[in-house]
């Protein structure tokens, strides 16, 4: 275990203990939603930031994580949430795979509306599904507690806790990616994928790689959903929330490190839990003077600032 991974580790059980110590279920409630929409943006991140592929079907992948948690929950009631995050995220990542096969050798604008239309084609797909409750929806049963490692949870904790074991996951791959050769493969295809191309590396499979983790953790976000509320259906699972918010996370944060969607995920969902404001007037005002005065986002800015004060 690498010493960055025991820090994420040791931070994640600080979060939950101090959230504990507030004794505000409300806390678990919002901090829930928060902690996925980092996951979400560092999804969404290993394409459209690393790859420079701007993914629009990020609700798509995040309603496949949902609705394959309810098909299980009807077919085997007895499986743990766990494992159905796991499989969930098997499942999106593997369409993730698929599609990605399909659409990766679009480029620019093209691709991006191949990944708008897959969210309308598996949202017509499921709304037409009678086993997962079809347009109608399908409720979700569960306790009030659950006992974890001889400690009774409110079910509301778990699913933090849960996300926030999801988080740790999430960023420690991101963090390792961008370290490692496989990074410094995806940010050959962010700055001039021909160029990469004409050198002999190999883009569509790196790129199946990044859209098959994506893909993946989306799914693995998505999956507790339907737990979360008790309810789902079509209109809810595939918001449009999901897909702005993947990518206006990211963009405020900055795309080419680890470390930008987690800050602008914090930062947008906190705003947004605090504020209850709708999506419209914070996203799309903080997308628009992210987008002019800081297009690489706040780490951009930061990392632009340290060098100009370097410069004699």
């Amino acid at each position: 275990m690498s010493s960055f991974t025991l820090a994420a580790i040791v931070v994640a059980a600080v979060v939950f203990v101090l959230a504990r110590m507030l004794e505000n279920e409300y806390v678990f409630f919002a901090g829930y939603v928060v902690l996925q929409f980092i996951v979400l943006a560092t999804a969404w991140n290993i394409l459209g930031g690393y790859c420079g592929y701007v993914n629009f079907g990020s609700a798509a992948f995040f309603a496949v994580g949902a609705y394959s948690s309810v098909a299980l929950y009807k077919a085997a009631p007895i499986l743990p949430l766990p494992v159905l995050i796991l499989i969930g995220g098997l499942v999106s990542g593997l369409i993730g795979l698929g599609v990605a096969y399909l659409t990766l050798r679009l480029r620019g604008v093209f691709f991006a509306i191949a990944t708008l239309a897959l969210a309308v084609v598996i949202q017509t797909l499921v709304i037409n599904w009678t086993f997962v409750g079809g347009s109608r929806g399908a409720y979700i049963i569960r306790a009030n507690e659950l006992n974890v490692f001889g400690y009774e949870l409110p079910y509301t904790q778990y699913l933090f806790l849960l996300m926030l074991g999801l988080v740790v996951a999430a960023i420690v791959t991101a963090r390792a990616i961008e370290r490692s050769r496989l990074g410094f493969g995806f940010a050959t295809i962010r700055d001039d994928e021909q160029a990469a191309e004409a050198c002999g590396v190999p883009t569509l499979r790196l790129k199946l790689i990044a859209s098959t983790l994506s893909g993946a953790f989306m799914g693995m976000a998505g999956a507790p959903f339907p737990y979360y509320i008790g309810y789902i259906e079509p209109a809810s699972a595939f918001n449009l929330l999901y897909a702005v918010n993947a990518i206006a996370m990211p963009m405020i944060g900055g795309t080419t490190s680890w470390i930008g969607p987690l800050i602008g995920a914090i930062l947008l969902g906190t705003m947004q839990e605090v504020a209850r404001v709708t999506i419209s007037s914070v996203v799309g005002v903080l997308l628009v003077v992210f987008v002019i005065i800081a297009p690489r986002g706040i780490v951009g800015l930061v990392r632009e600032h340290l060098i100009a004060r370097r410069k004699p």
